[in-house]
């Protein structure tokens, strides 16, 4: 017996958005065969019509699930559905928030929607992790909110059409559960035998066939090389949760280790590897999630995590054959999983065929518990029968998966953070020594560079100023800026840093184009390129150019803010570091023209062009402590400070300008330059002359030079 459910998908006396956007799209492009749209019904829906036969229906994402990017606002999406609930086609019609696309061009966000033409939502399950989609193919957050969005409004679409598979099936009948007494230890080929060890085998000519078939030529050249019948692909799998087969592959000290690592309710696979191809590879590592592989059944959909992984030392079944990769990973209780019924494996082989780009394969391992492990039980139904939207991701809880996903990173950051907190509040125990110092700071426009920049992708940019000022005056929700972890903890840091250091601590610190900035420039002085340094009259009007540009993006993003996140390319962040140059050649050329000149100004672009650099300056005069220690000498007579200024943001009178200051320290470490500093260099002078007339005196009286000691 099954329930059908159907309900209204927008509220009450509520116009559907669909109306909106419906007449922006070609029929024939979301439904292929109609040619012409029916009116949108309240629920959202409009029929896909040829002639007077009905041949699917038009769906807006917005209109069934409120899932939003970082300003707030939906992503409208379009989606064509038929009626064996598959997506016949979609199309991205309006997005108002830029900050999601940074990192990701417009185009590439549209090819990955694109490929859900053809989904089956029958294979979608409700409830899967939201950010399996980020992890395989490499896209950004982005669309991970995107994929939130399109499969609980096609669930939701399907349950108001009451489409056959989208209703909970009561089960009246005997059912087959795992029998925890059944079986005894046995040898490999036995339990290869009889089932409870199954094989995926691909081998290399298999492998390059499969991606020459994808089309793209680029794949080619990336073939796996012979013998081609090497097995590239070749795993098991076994429910080693199963007492009889847990103990015979396990053996029995390593399956009570199992079971004391199990909750109530778990169960646990045991995952074998020998071919080319890694089914763990290295992402786990550092983003926890294991993501070239994950559990299909029915409903359910899981992907494991470290803390769910323990590594097999051996295998205690007589005649295994030689394993480089053997795992245990527990499906936890929360998943849903029965261990008797039948799931697959489901592996993913990638190939990388450009900087950003990526060819994807899925085979299949089908696992059926042999029932030599399984009895038979009567099934006791549920009174009421469970929506399937009731299981899918809700908004609140794609921000937290998120995080889950990238806490490695958020960890690695935090750390970085917390060392440079106390660079600043030691600051004079951190510049002491000059050459430990300057190893230091190198060291960290490293990390910020290389881990925050081009691996995390952690680049703040103006288009975040922007729109959360556009947020705070229309539909502003806190889980929107959660939705990216380092950039929320970046914000949160900078946020902090402006009340005790200004704009210094991020500008100077942690911008990964400002490292490469004065990275680049360290590099060209070695290399004996001549520095230029402008008249002081010149470079402080030049210092107003960044608030121009800042308040101009700022007044255009009050108009609309997707003009001001294309004007907002004054910015080459997405270029030069999200994108590590991988763009059109305008873009490109844009990079270069604010790095080149770095070459011989030192960090020109932050000095004079940085709009985000002058939206930091201006909260940032609200700074409530003053660091910096300076001597009354500093700028009167004493230049050495304002001279030796890598930005010059020190004023020939000796103020250090906190609008201009980048926190880089380079002025605590002359204050106690024994060596450079002329105000410390005459002290020593003192403290010497009056050491050697102490000494003098004492060689004369005959008594001991007690000051020269304590001195």
């Amino acid at each position: 017996m099954m329930i059908a459910l159907t309900f209204g998908a927008t509220a009450a006396g509520a116009a559907p958005i669909l109306t909106q956007y419906i007449d922006k799209v070609d029929v024939a492009e979301i439904v292929p065969g109609a040619d012409h749209f029916g009116p949108v019904d309240a629920r959202g829906l409009a029929p896909a019509l040829k002639g007077n036969t009905l041949v699917g229906w038009v769906f807006l994402t917005s209109d069934f699930v409120s899932t939003t990017g970082y300003s707030g606002k939906p992503i409208h999406i379009i989606a064509g559905f038929s009626a064996k609930a598959v997506i016949t086609g979609i199309k991205l019609v309006k997005h108002s928030e830029p900050i999601v696309l940074v990192g990701i061009p417009e185009a590439k966000i549209r090819a990955v929607i694109q490929k859900y033409t053809g989904l089956d939502l029958h294979t979608v399950i409700a409830g899967r992790d939201a950010s399996d989609l980020d992890i395989v193919s490499g896209a950004t957050v982005t669309i991970m909110v995107i994929d939130d969005s399109i499969l609980r409004a096609g669930i939701k679409v399907a349950q108001a059409l009451g489409l056959d598979g989208f209703e909970k099936t009561v089960a009246t009948g005997p059912k087959p559960v795992i029998d925890r007494t059944a079986g005894k230890v046995t040898d490999w080929q036995t339990l290869t035998g009889n089932g409870a060890v199954r094989r995926l085998t691909v081998d290399v000519h298999q492998i390059n066939a499969d991606f020459a078939a994808l089309g793209d030529p680029r794949s080619a050249k990336l073939a796996e090389k012979p013998p081609l019948a090497d097995a590239y692909v070749d795993v098991y799998a076994a429910l080693v949760s199963e007492p009889a087969i847990g103990r015979s592959l396990l053996g029995e000290r390593m399956f009570a280790n199992l079971q004391s690592m199990m909750k109530p309710g778990d169960e646990a696979i045991a995952i074998f590897g020998t071919g080319r191809w890694s089914f763990k590879g290295s992402g786990y590592v550092r983003g926890g999630i294991f993501d070239r592989f994950q559990l299909i059944q029915g409903e359910i959909s899981h992907r494991f995590r470290d803390r769910e992984h323990r590594r097999i030392v051996r295998v205690a079944a007589e005649g295994a054959p030689d394993l480089t990769e053997m795992d245990l990973f527990v499906v936890p209780a929360k998943a849903g999983f029965d261990p008797a019924a039948q799931f697959r494996l489901q592996f993913l082989v990638q190939r990388a065929v450009g900087p950003i780009e990526k060819l994807f394969l899925t085979y299949d391992l089908s696992y059926q518990l042999p029932e030599v492990y399984t009895k038979t039980v009567a099934s006791a139904a549920p009174p009421v029968a469970q929506k399937l939207e009731d299981a899918a991701p809700a908004r609140n809880a794609l921000w937290l998966k998120i995080w889950q996903a990238k806490r490695s990173q958020v960890i690695v950051l935090a750390v970085a953070l917390a060392l440079l907190t106390g660079i600043f509040f030691f600051q004079t125990f951190a510049t002491r020594n000059a050459r430990t110092f300057a190893i230091l700071r190198n060291a960290y426009l490293v990390f910020t560079l290389v881990f925050v920049g081009w691996y995390a992708n952690a680049q703040l940019s103006v288009v975040n100023v922007l729109a959360f000022a556009s947020a705070l005056f229309s539909d502003f929700r806190w889980d929107t800026f959660l939705m990216d972890p380092l950039i929320f903890v970046l914000w949160f840091a900078v946020a902090a840093a402006l009340l005790f250091w200004a704009r210094g601590a991020y500008c100077g610190w942690l911008c990964p184009f400002g490292a490469l900035q004065e990275l680049s420039n360290k590099i060209a002085r070695t290399l004996c390129v001549p520095q230029v340094k402008l008249p002081w009259g010149l470079h402080e009007r030049l210092w107003a150019l960044k608030y121009v540009i800042f308040l101009g993006l700022f007044g255009a993003s009050l108009y609309s803010l997707s003009l001001a996140e294309h004007l907002a390319e004054v910015e080459p962040f997405k270029t030069a570091i999200i994108l590590k140059f991988a763009r059109p050649l305008p873009y490109v050329l844009i990079a270069l023209a604010a790095l080149l000149p770095g070459l011989f100004i030192e960090r020109f672009y932050c000095r004079y062009v940085c709009p985000l650099g002058g939206g930091l300056a201006i909260p940032a005069r609200l700074h409530m402590f003053r660091w910096l220690k300076r001597y009354k000498e500093c700028g009167s007579p004493c230049q050495t400070c304002a001279h030796d200024c890598p930005v010059e943001a020190i004023h020939p009178t000796g103020e250090i300008n906190p609008n201009e200051c980048i926190s880089c320290l380079n002025c605590q470490v002359l204050y106690q330059d024994h060596d450079r500093c002329p105000v410390v260099i005459l002290r020593d002078k003192r403290r010497a002359k009056a050491s050697a007339s102490a000494e003098a005196a004492s060689r004369v009286t005959g008594h001991p030079n007690t000051t020269s000691k304590s001195n």
